[in-house]
């Protein structure tokens, strides 16, 4: 699993009117990666600011995966460009592209990892399979919830996190940066088993 980069891509929205909301929460997770690995985030040609860096450790203690860690400035709906002129960059194939992105399906604090698929309605990874021509790249959903009662789900995603739900949003983070580390130092069948159905 150690041979060439993988991206790792944190979908959500410019600006800091957008940086506490559920649809950001995979630019979270980049930051919470960054922290942990001591990566800096500069700014890209490719419209996002990335950082290279090693996630993980792989068996005898080597360092794990080159992995480029990146946040699309471009609004979600239009992910695709960003990531696609990363993975061209740093010659990174679908199979090793990961969007994390929120996933309203998913109860708050669910994670799950799949590789191709559909898109449940998600617009940000609508443009990223068009952009990267293919649906076969991996997916980290982290869950959100769904909105309370007859809340419209695109004003619900735009929201902060509840204060609840603030409070379990740093083991949370921990947890889905865990597994963003061992999908790229095992394997998608290794991340799957140890964080379904939690």
């Amino acid at each position: 699993m150690s041979e060439g980069h993988w991206l790792l891509a944190g979908l959500g929205n410019p600006g800091p009117g957008y940086a506490a909301t559920r649809h950001n929460v995979g630019q979270m997770l980049v930051d919470e990666l960054a922290g942990r690995t001591g990566t800096t985030l500069a700014r890209a040609k490719a419209r996002a600011v990335a950082g290279t860096t090693r996630l993980g450790v792989l068996p005898g203690g080597r360092p794990g995966p080159r992995v480029v860690l990146a946040k699309p400035l471009s609004y979600m709906n239009l992910s695709g460009g960003p990531v696609s002129q990363l993975a061209a960059f740093y010659s990174v194939p679908p199979e090793r592209v990961v969007a994390v992105h929120d996933d309203v399906d998913l109860p708050f604090g669910a994670i799950k990892l799949k590789i191709g698929g559909g898109e449940g309605g998600h617009n940000g990874l609508r443009d990223i399979t068009k952009a990267l021509g293919t649906k076969d790249y991996l997916r980290l959903r982290l869950g959100v919830g769904r909105p309370p009662g007859r809340q419209d789900t695109a004003d619900f995603v735009l929201k902060p996190f509840s204060a609840a739900e603030r409070k379990e949003l740093p083991v949370f983070l921990a947890d889905a940066a865990d597994a963003a580390e061992l999908l790229v130092t095992e394997g998608l069948l290794a991340a799957q088993q140890r964080y379904h159905g939690r």
